[in-house]
């Protein structure tokens, strides 16, 4: 058991409006969730890549809640999903958000347009996510990678994947390989990427966005019930996740909030 892992000694972004305030450059961004925070107590290497990323978003409600109960050093006012970071950056890029810089173009004088990674998934699911981002965000180069399916990478693997990143030399690159292996590969990786953008451990928003795998309702995921459609969809495989890890994230809670 991690003992070092809080919940409220955690800086979080405050609100969706404050993702425009992330530095342009080399920032590792990362979201945590109630089976994060399960995890984090867990496995050492996954507390640390949370707790040293650049910038952490509450990707849900109990997160929020949870940060109001413990009087956390961060109590943010609403969730702020790896979809909200997903759909700022693509816009950003692509020309359509209103205060966007032009870091990349400063970055990247001899491109046309902005290149955007995709590291993680398959290939049919990034086949999906071209043919999308080719219609939705015309302004965008895509670049794709489909890293091994296995529970850990060799060091081959890995440095094919830095090889692909640095190569690809993008604006920003999603990666999307499930929490914790999502967040502790880029972690230990860092220093080895050789890039000036943004990087976003954002697990299902690849699968949310190709469409193998609707999102909740509007009215559920404003109630912090997008959990309760995930796991109504997949009741055996999520089961642990939700089943199990929901109570024991209250537990947690209850515990953290008599430590001083």
């Amino acid at each position: 058991m991690n003992k070092n892992f809080y919940l409220k000694r955690l800086t979080l972004l405050e609100d969706r409006d404050q993702l425009r305030t992330i530095p342009d450059g080399k920032v590792l961004i990362n979201t945590i969730n109630a089976y994060s925070c399960n995890q984090a107590k867990k496995d050492a290497a996954f507390a640390e890549a949370l707790t040293k990323s650049d910038v952490l978003l509450a990707d849900g409600t109990s997160i929020v809640l949870a940060c109001f109960v413990l009087r956390a050093k961060c109590r943010p006012r609403h969730r702020c999903t790896g979809w909200d970071l997903f759909r700022y950056e693509m816009e950003k890029l692509n020309g359509s958000v209103k205060d966007a810089n032009a870091y990349w173009r400063r970055c990247h004088p001899e491109r046309q347009r902005p290149r955007v990674l995709f590291l993680g998934s398959t290939e049919k699911v990034l086949q999906l996510i071209r043919e999308k981002a080719a219609q939705e965000f015309p302004n965008l180069e895509v670049v794709t990678y489909s890293p091994p399916f296995k529970p850990e990478f060799s060091k081959e693997d890995s440095d094919a994947m830095v090889q692909v990143i640095n190569d690809a030399d993008p604006d920003v690159v999603w990666v999307g390989m499930t929490a914790p292996k999502q967040e502790k590969w880029s972690y230990a990786h860092w220093s080895e990427l050789d890039i000036q953008c943004h990087l976003g451990s954002i697990g299902a928003v690849f699968d949310f966005y190709a469409g193998t795998i609707p999102r909740a309702p509007l009215c559920m995921q404003r109630c912090g019930l997008e959990w309760l459609y995930r796991w109504s969809r997949e009741p055996i495989r999520l089961f642990r996740r939700y089943g199990i890890g929901n109570p024991q994230f209250v537990w947690n809670v209850i515990k953290e909030f008599f430590v001083r």
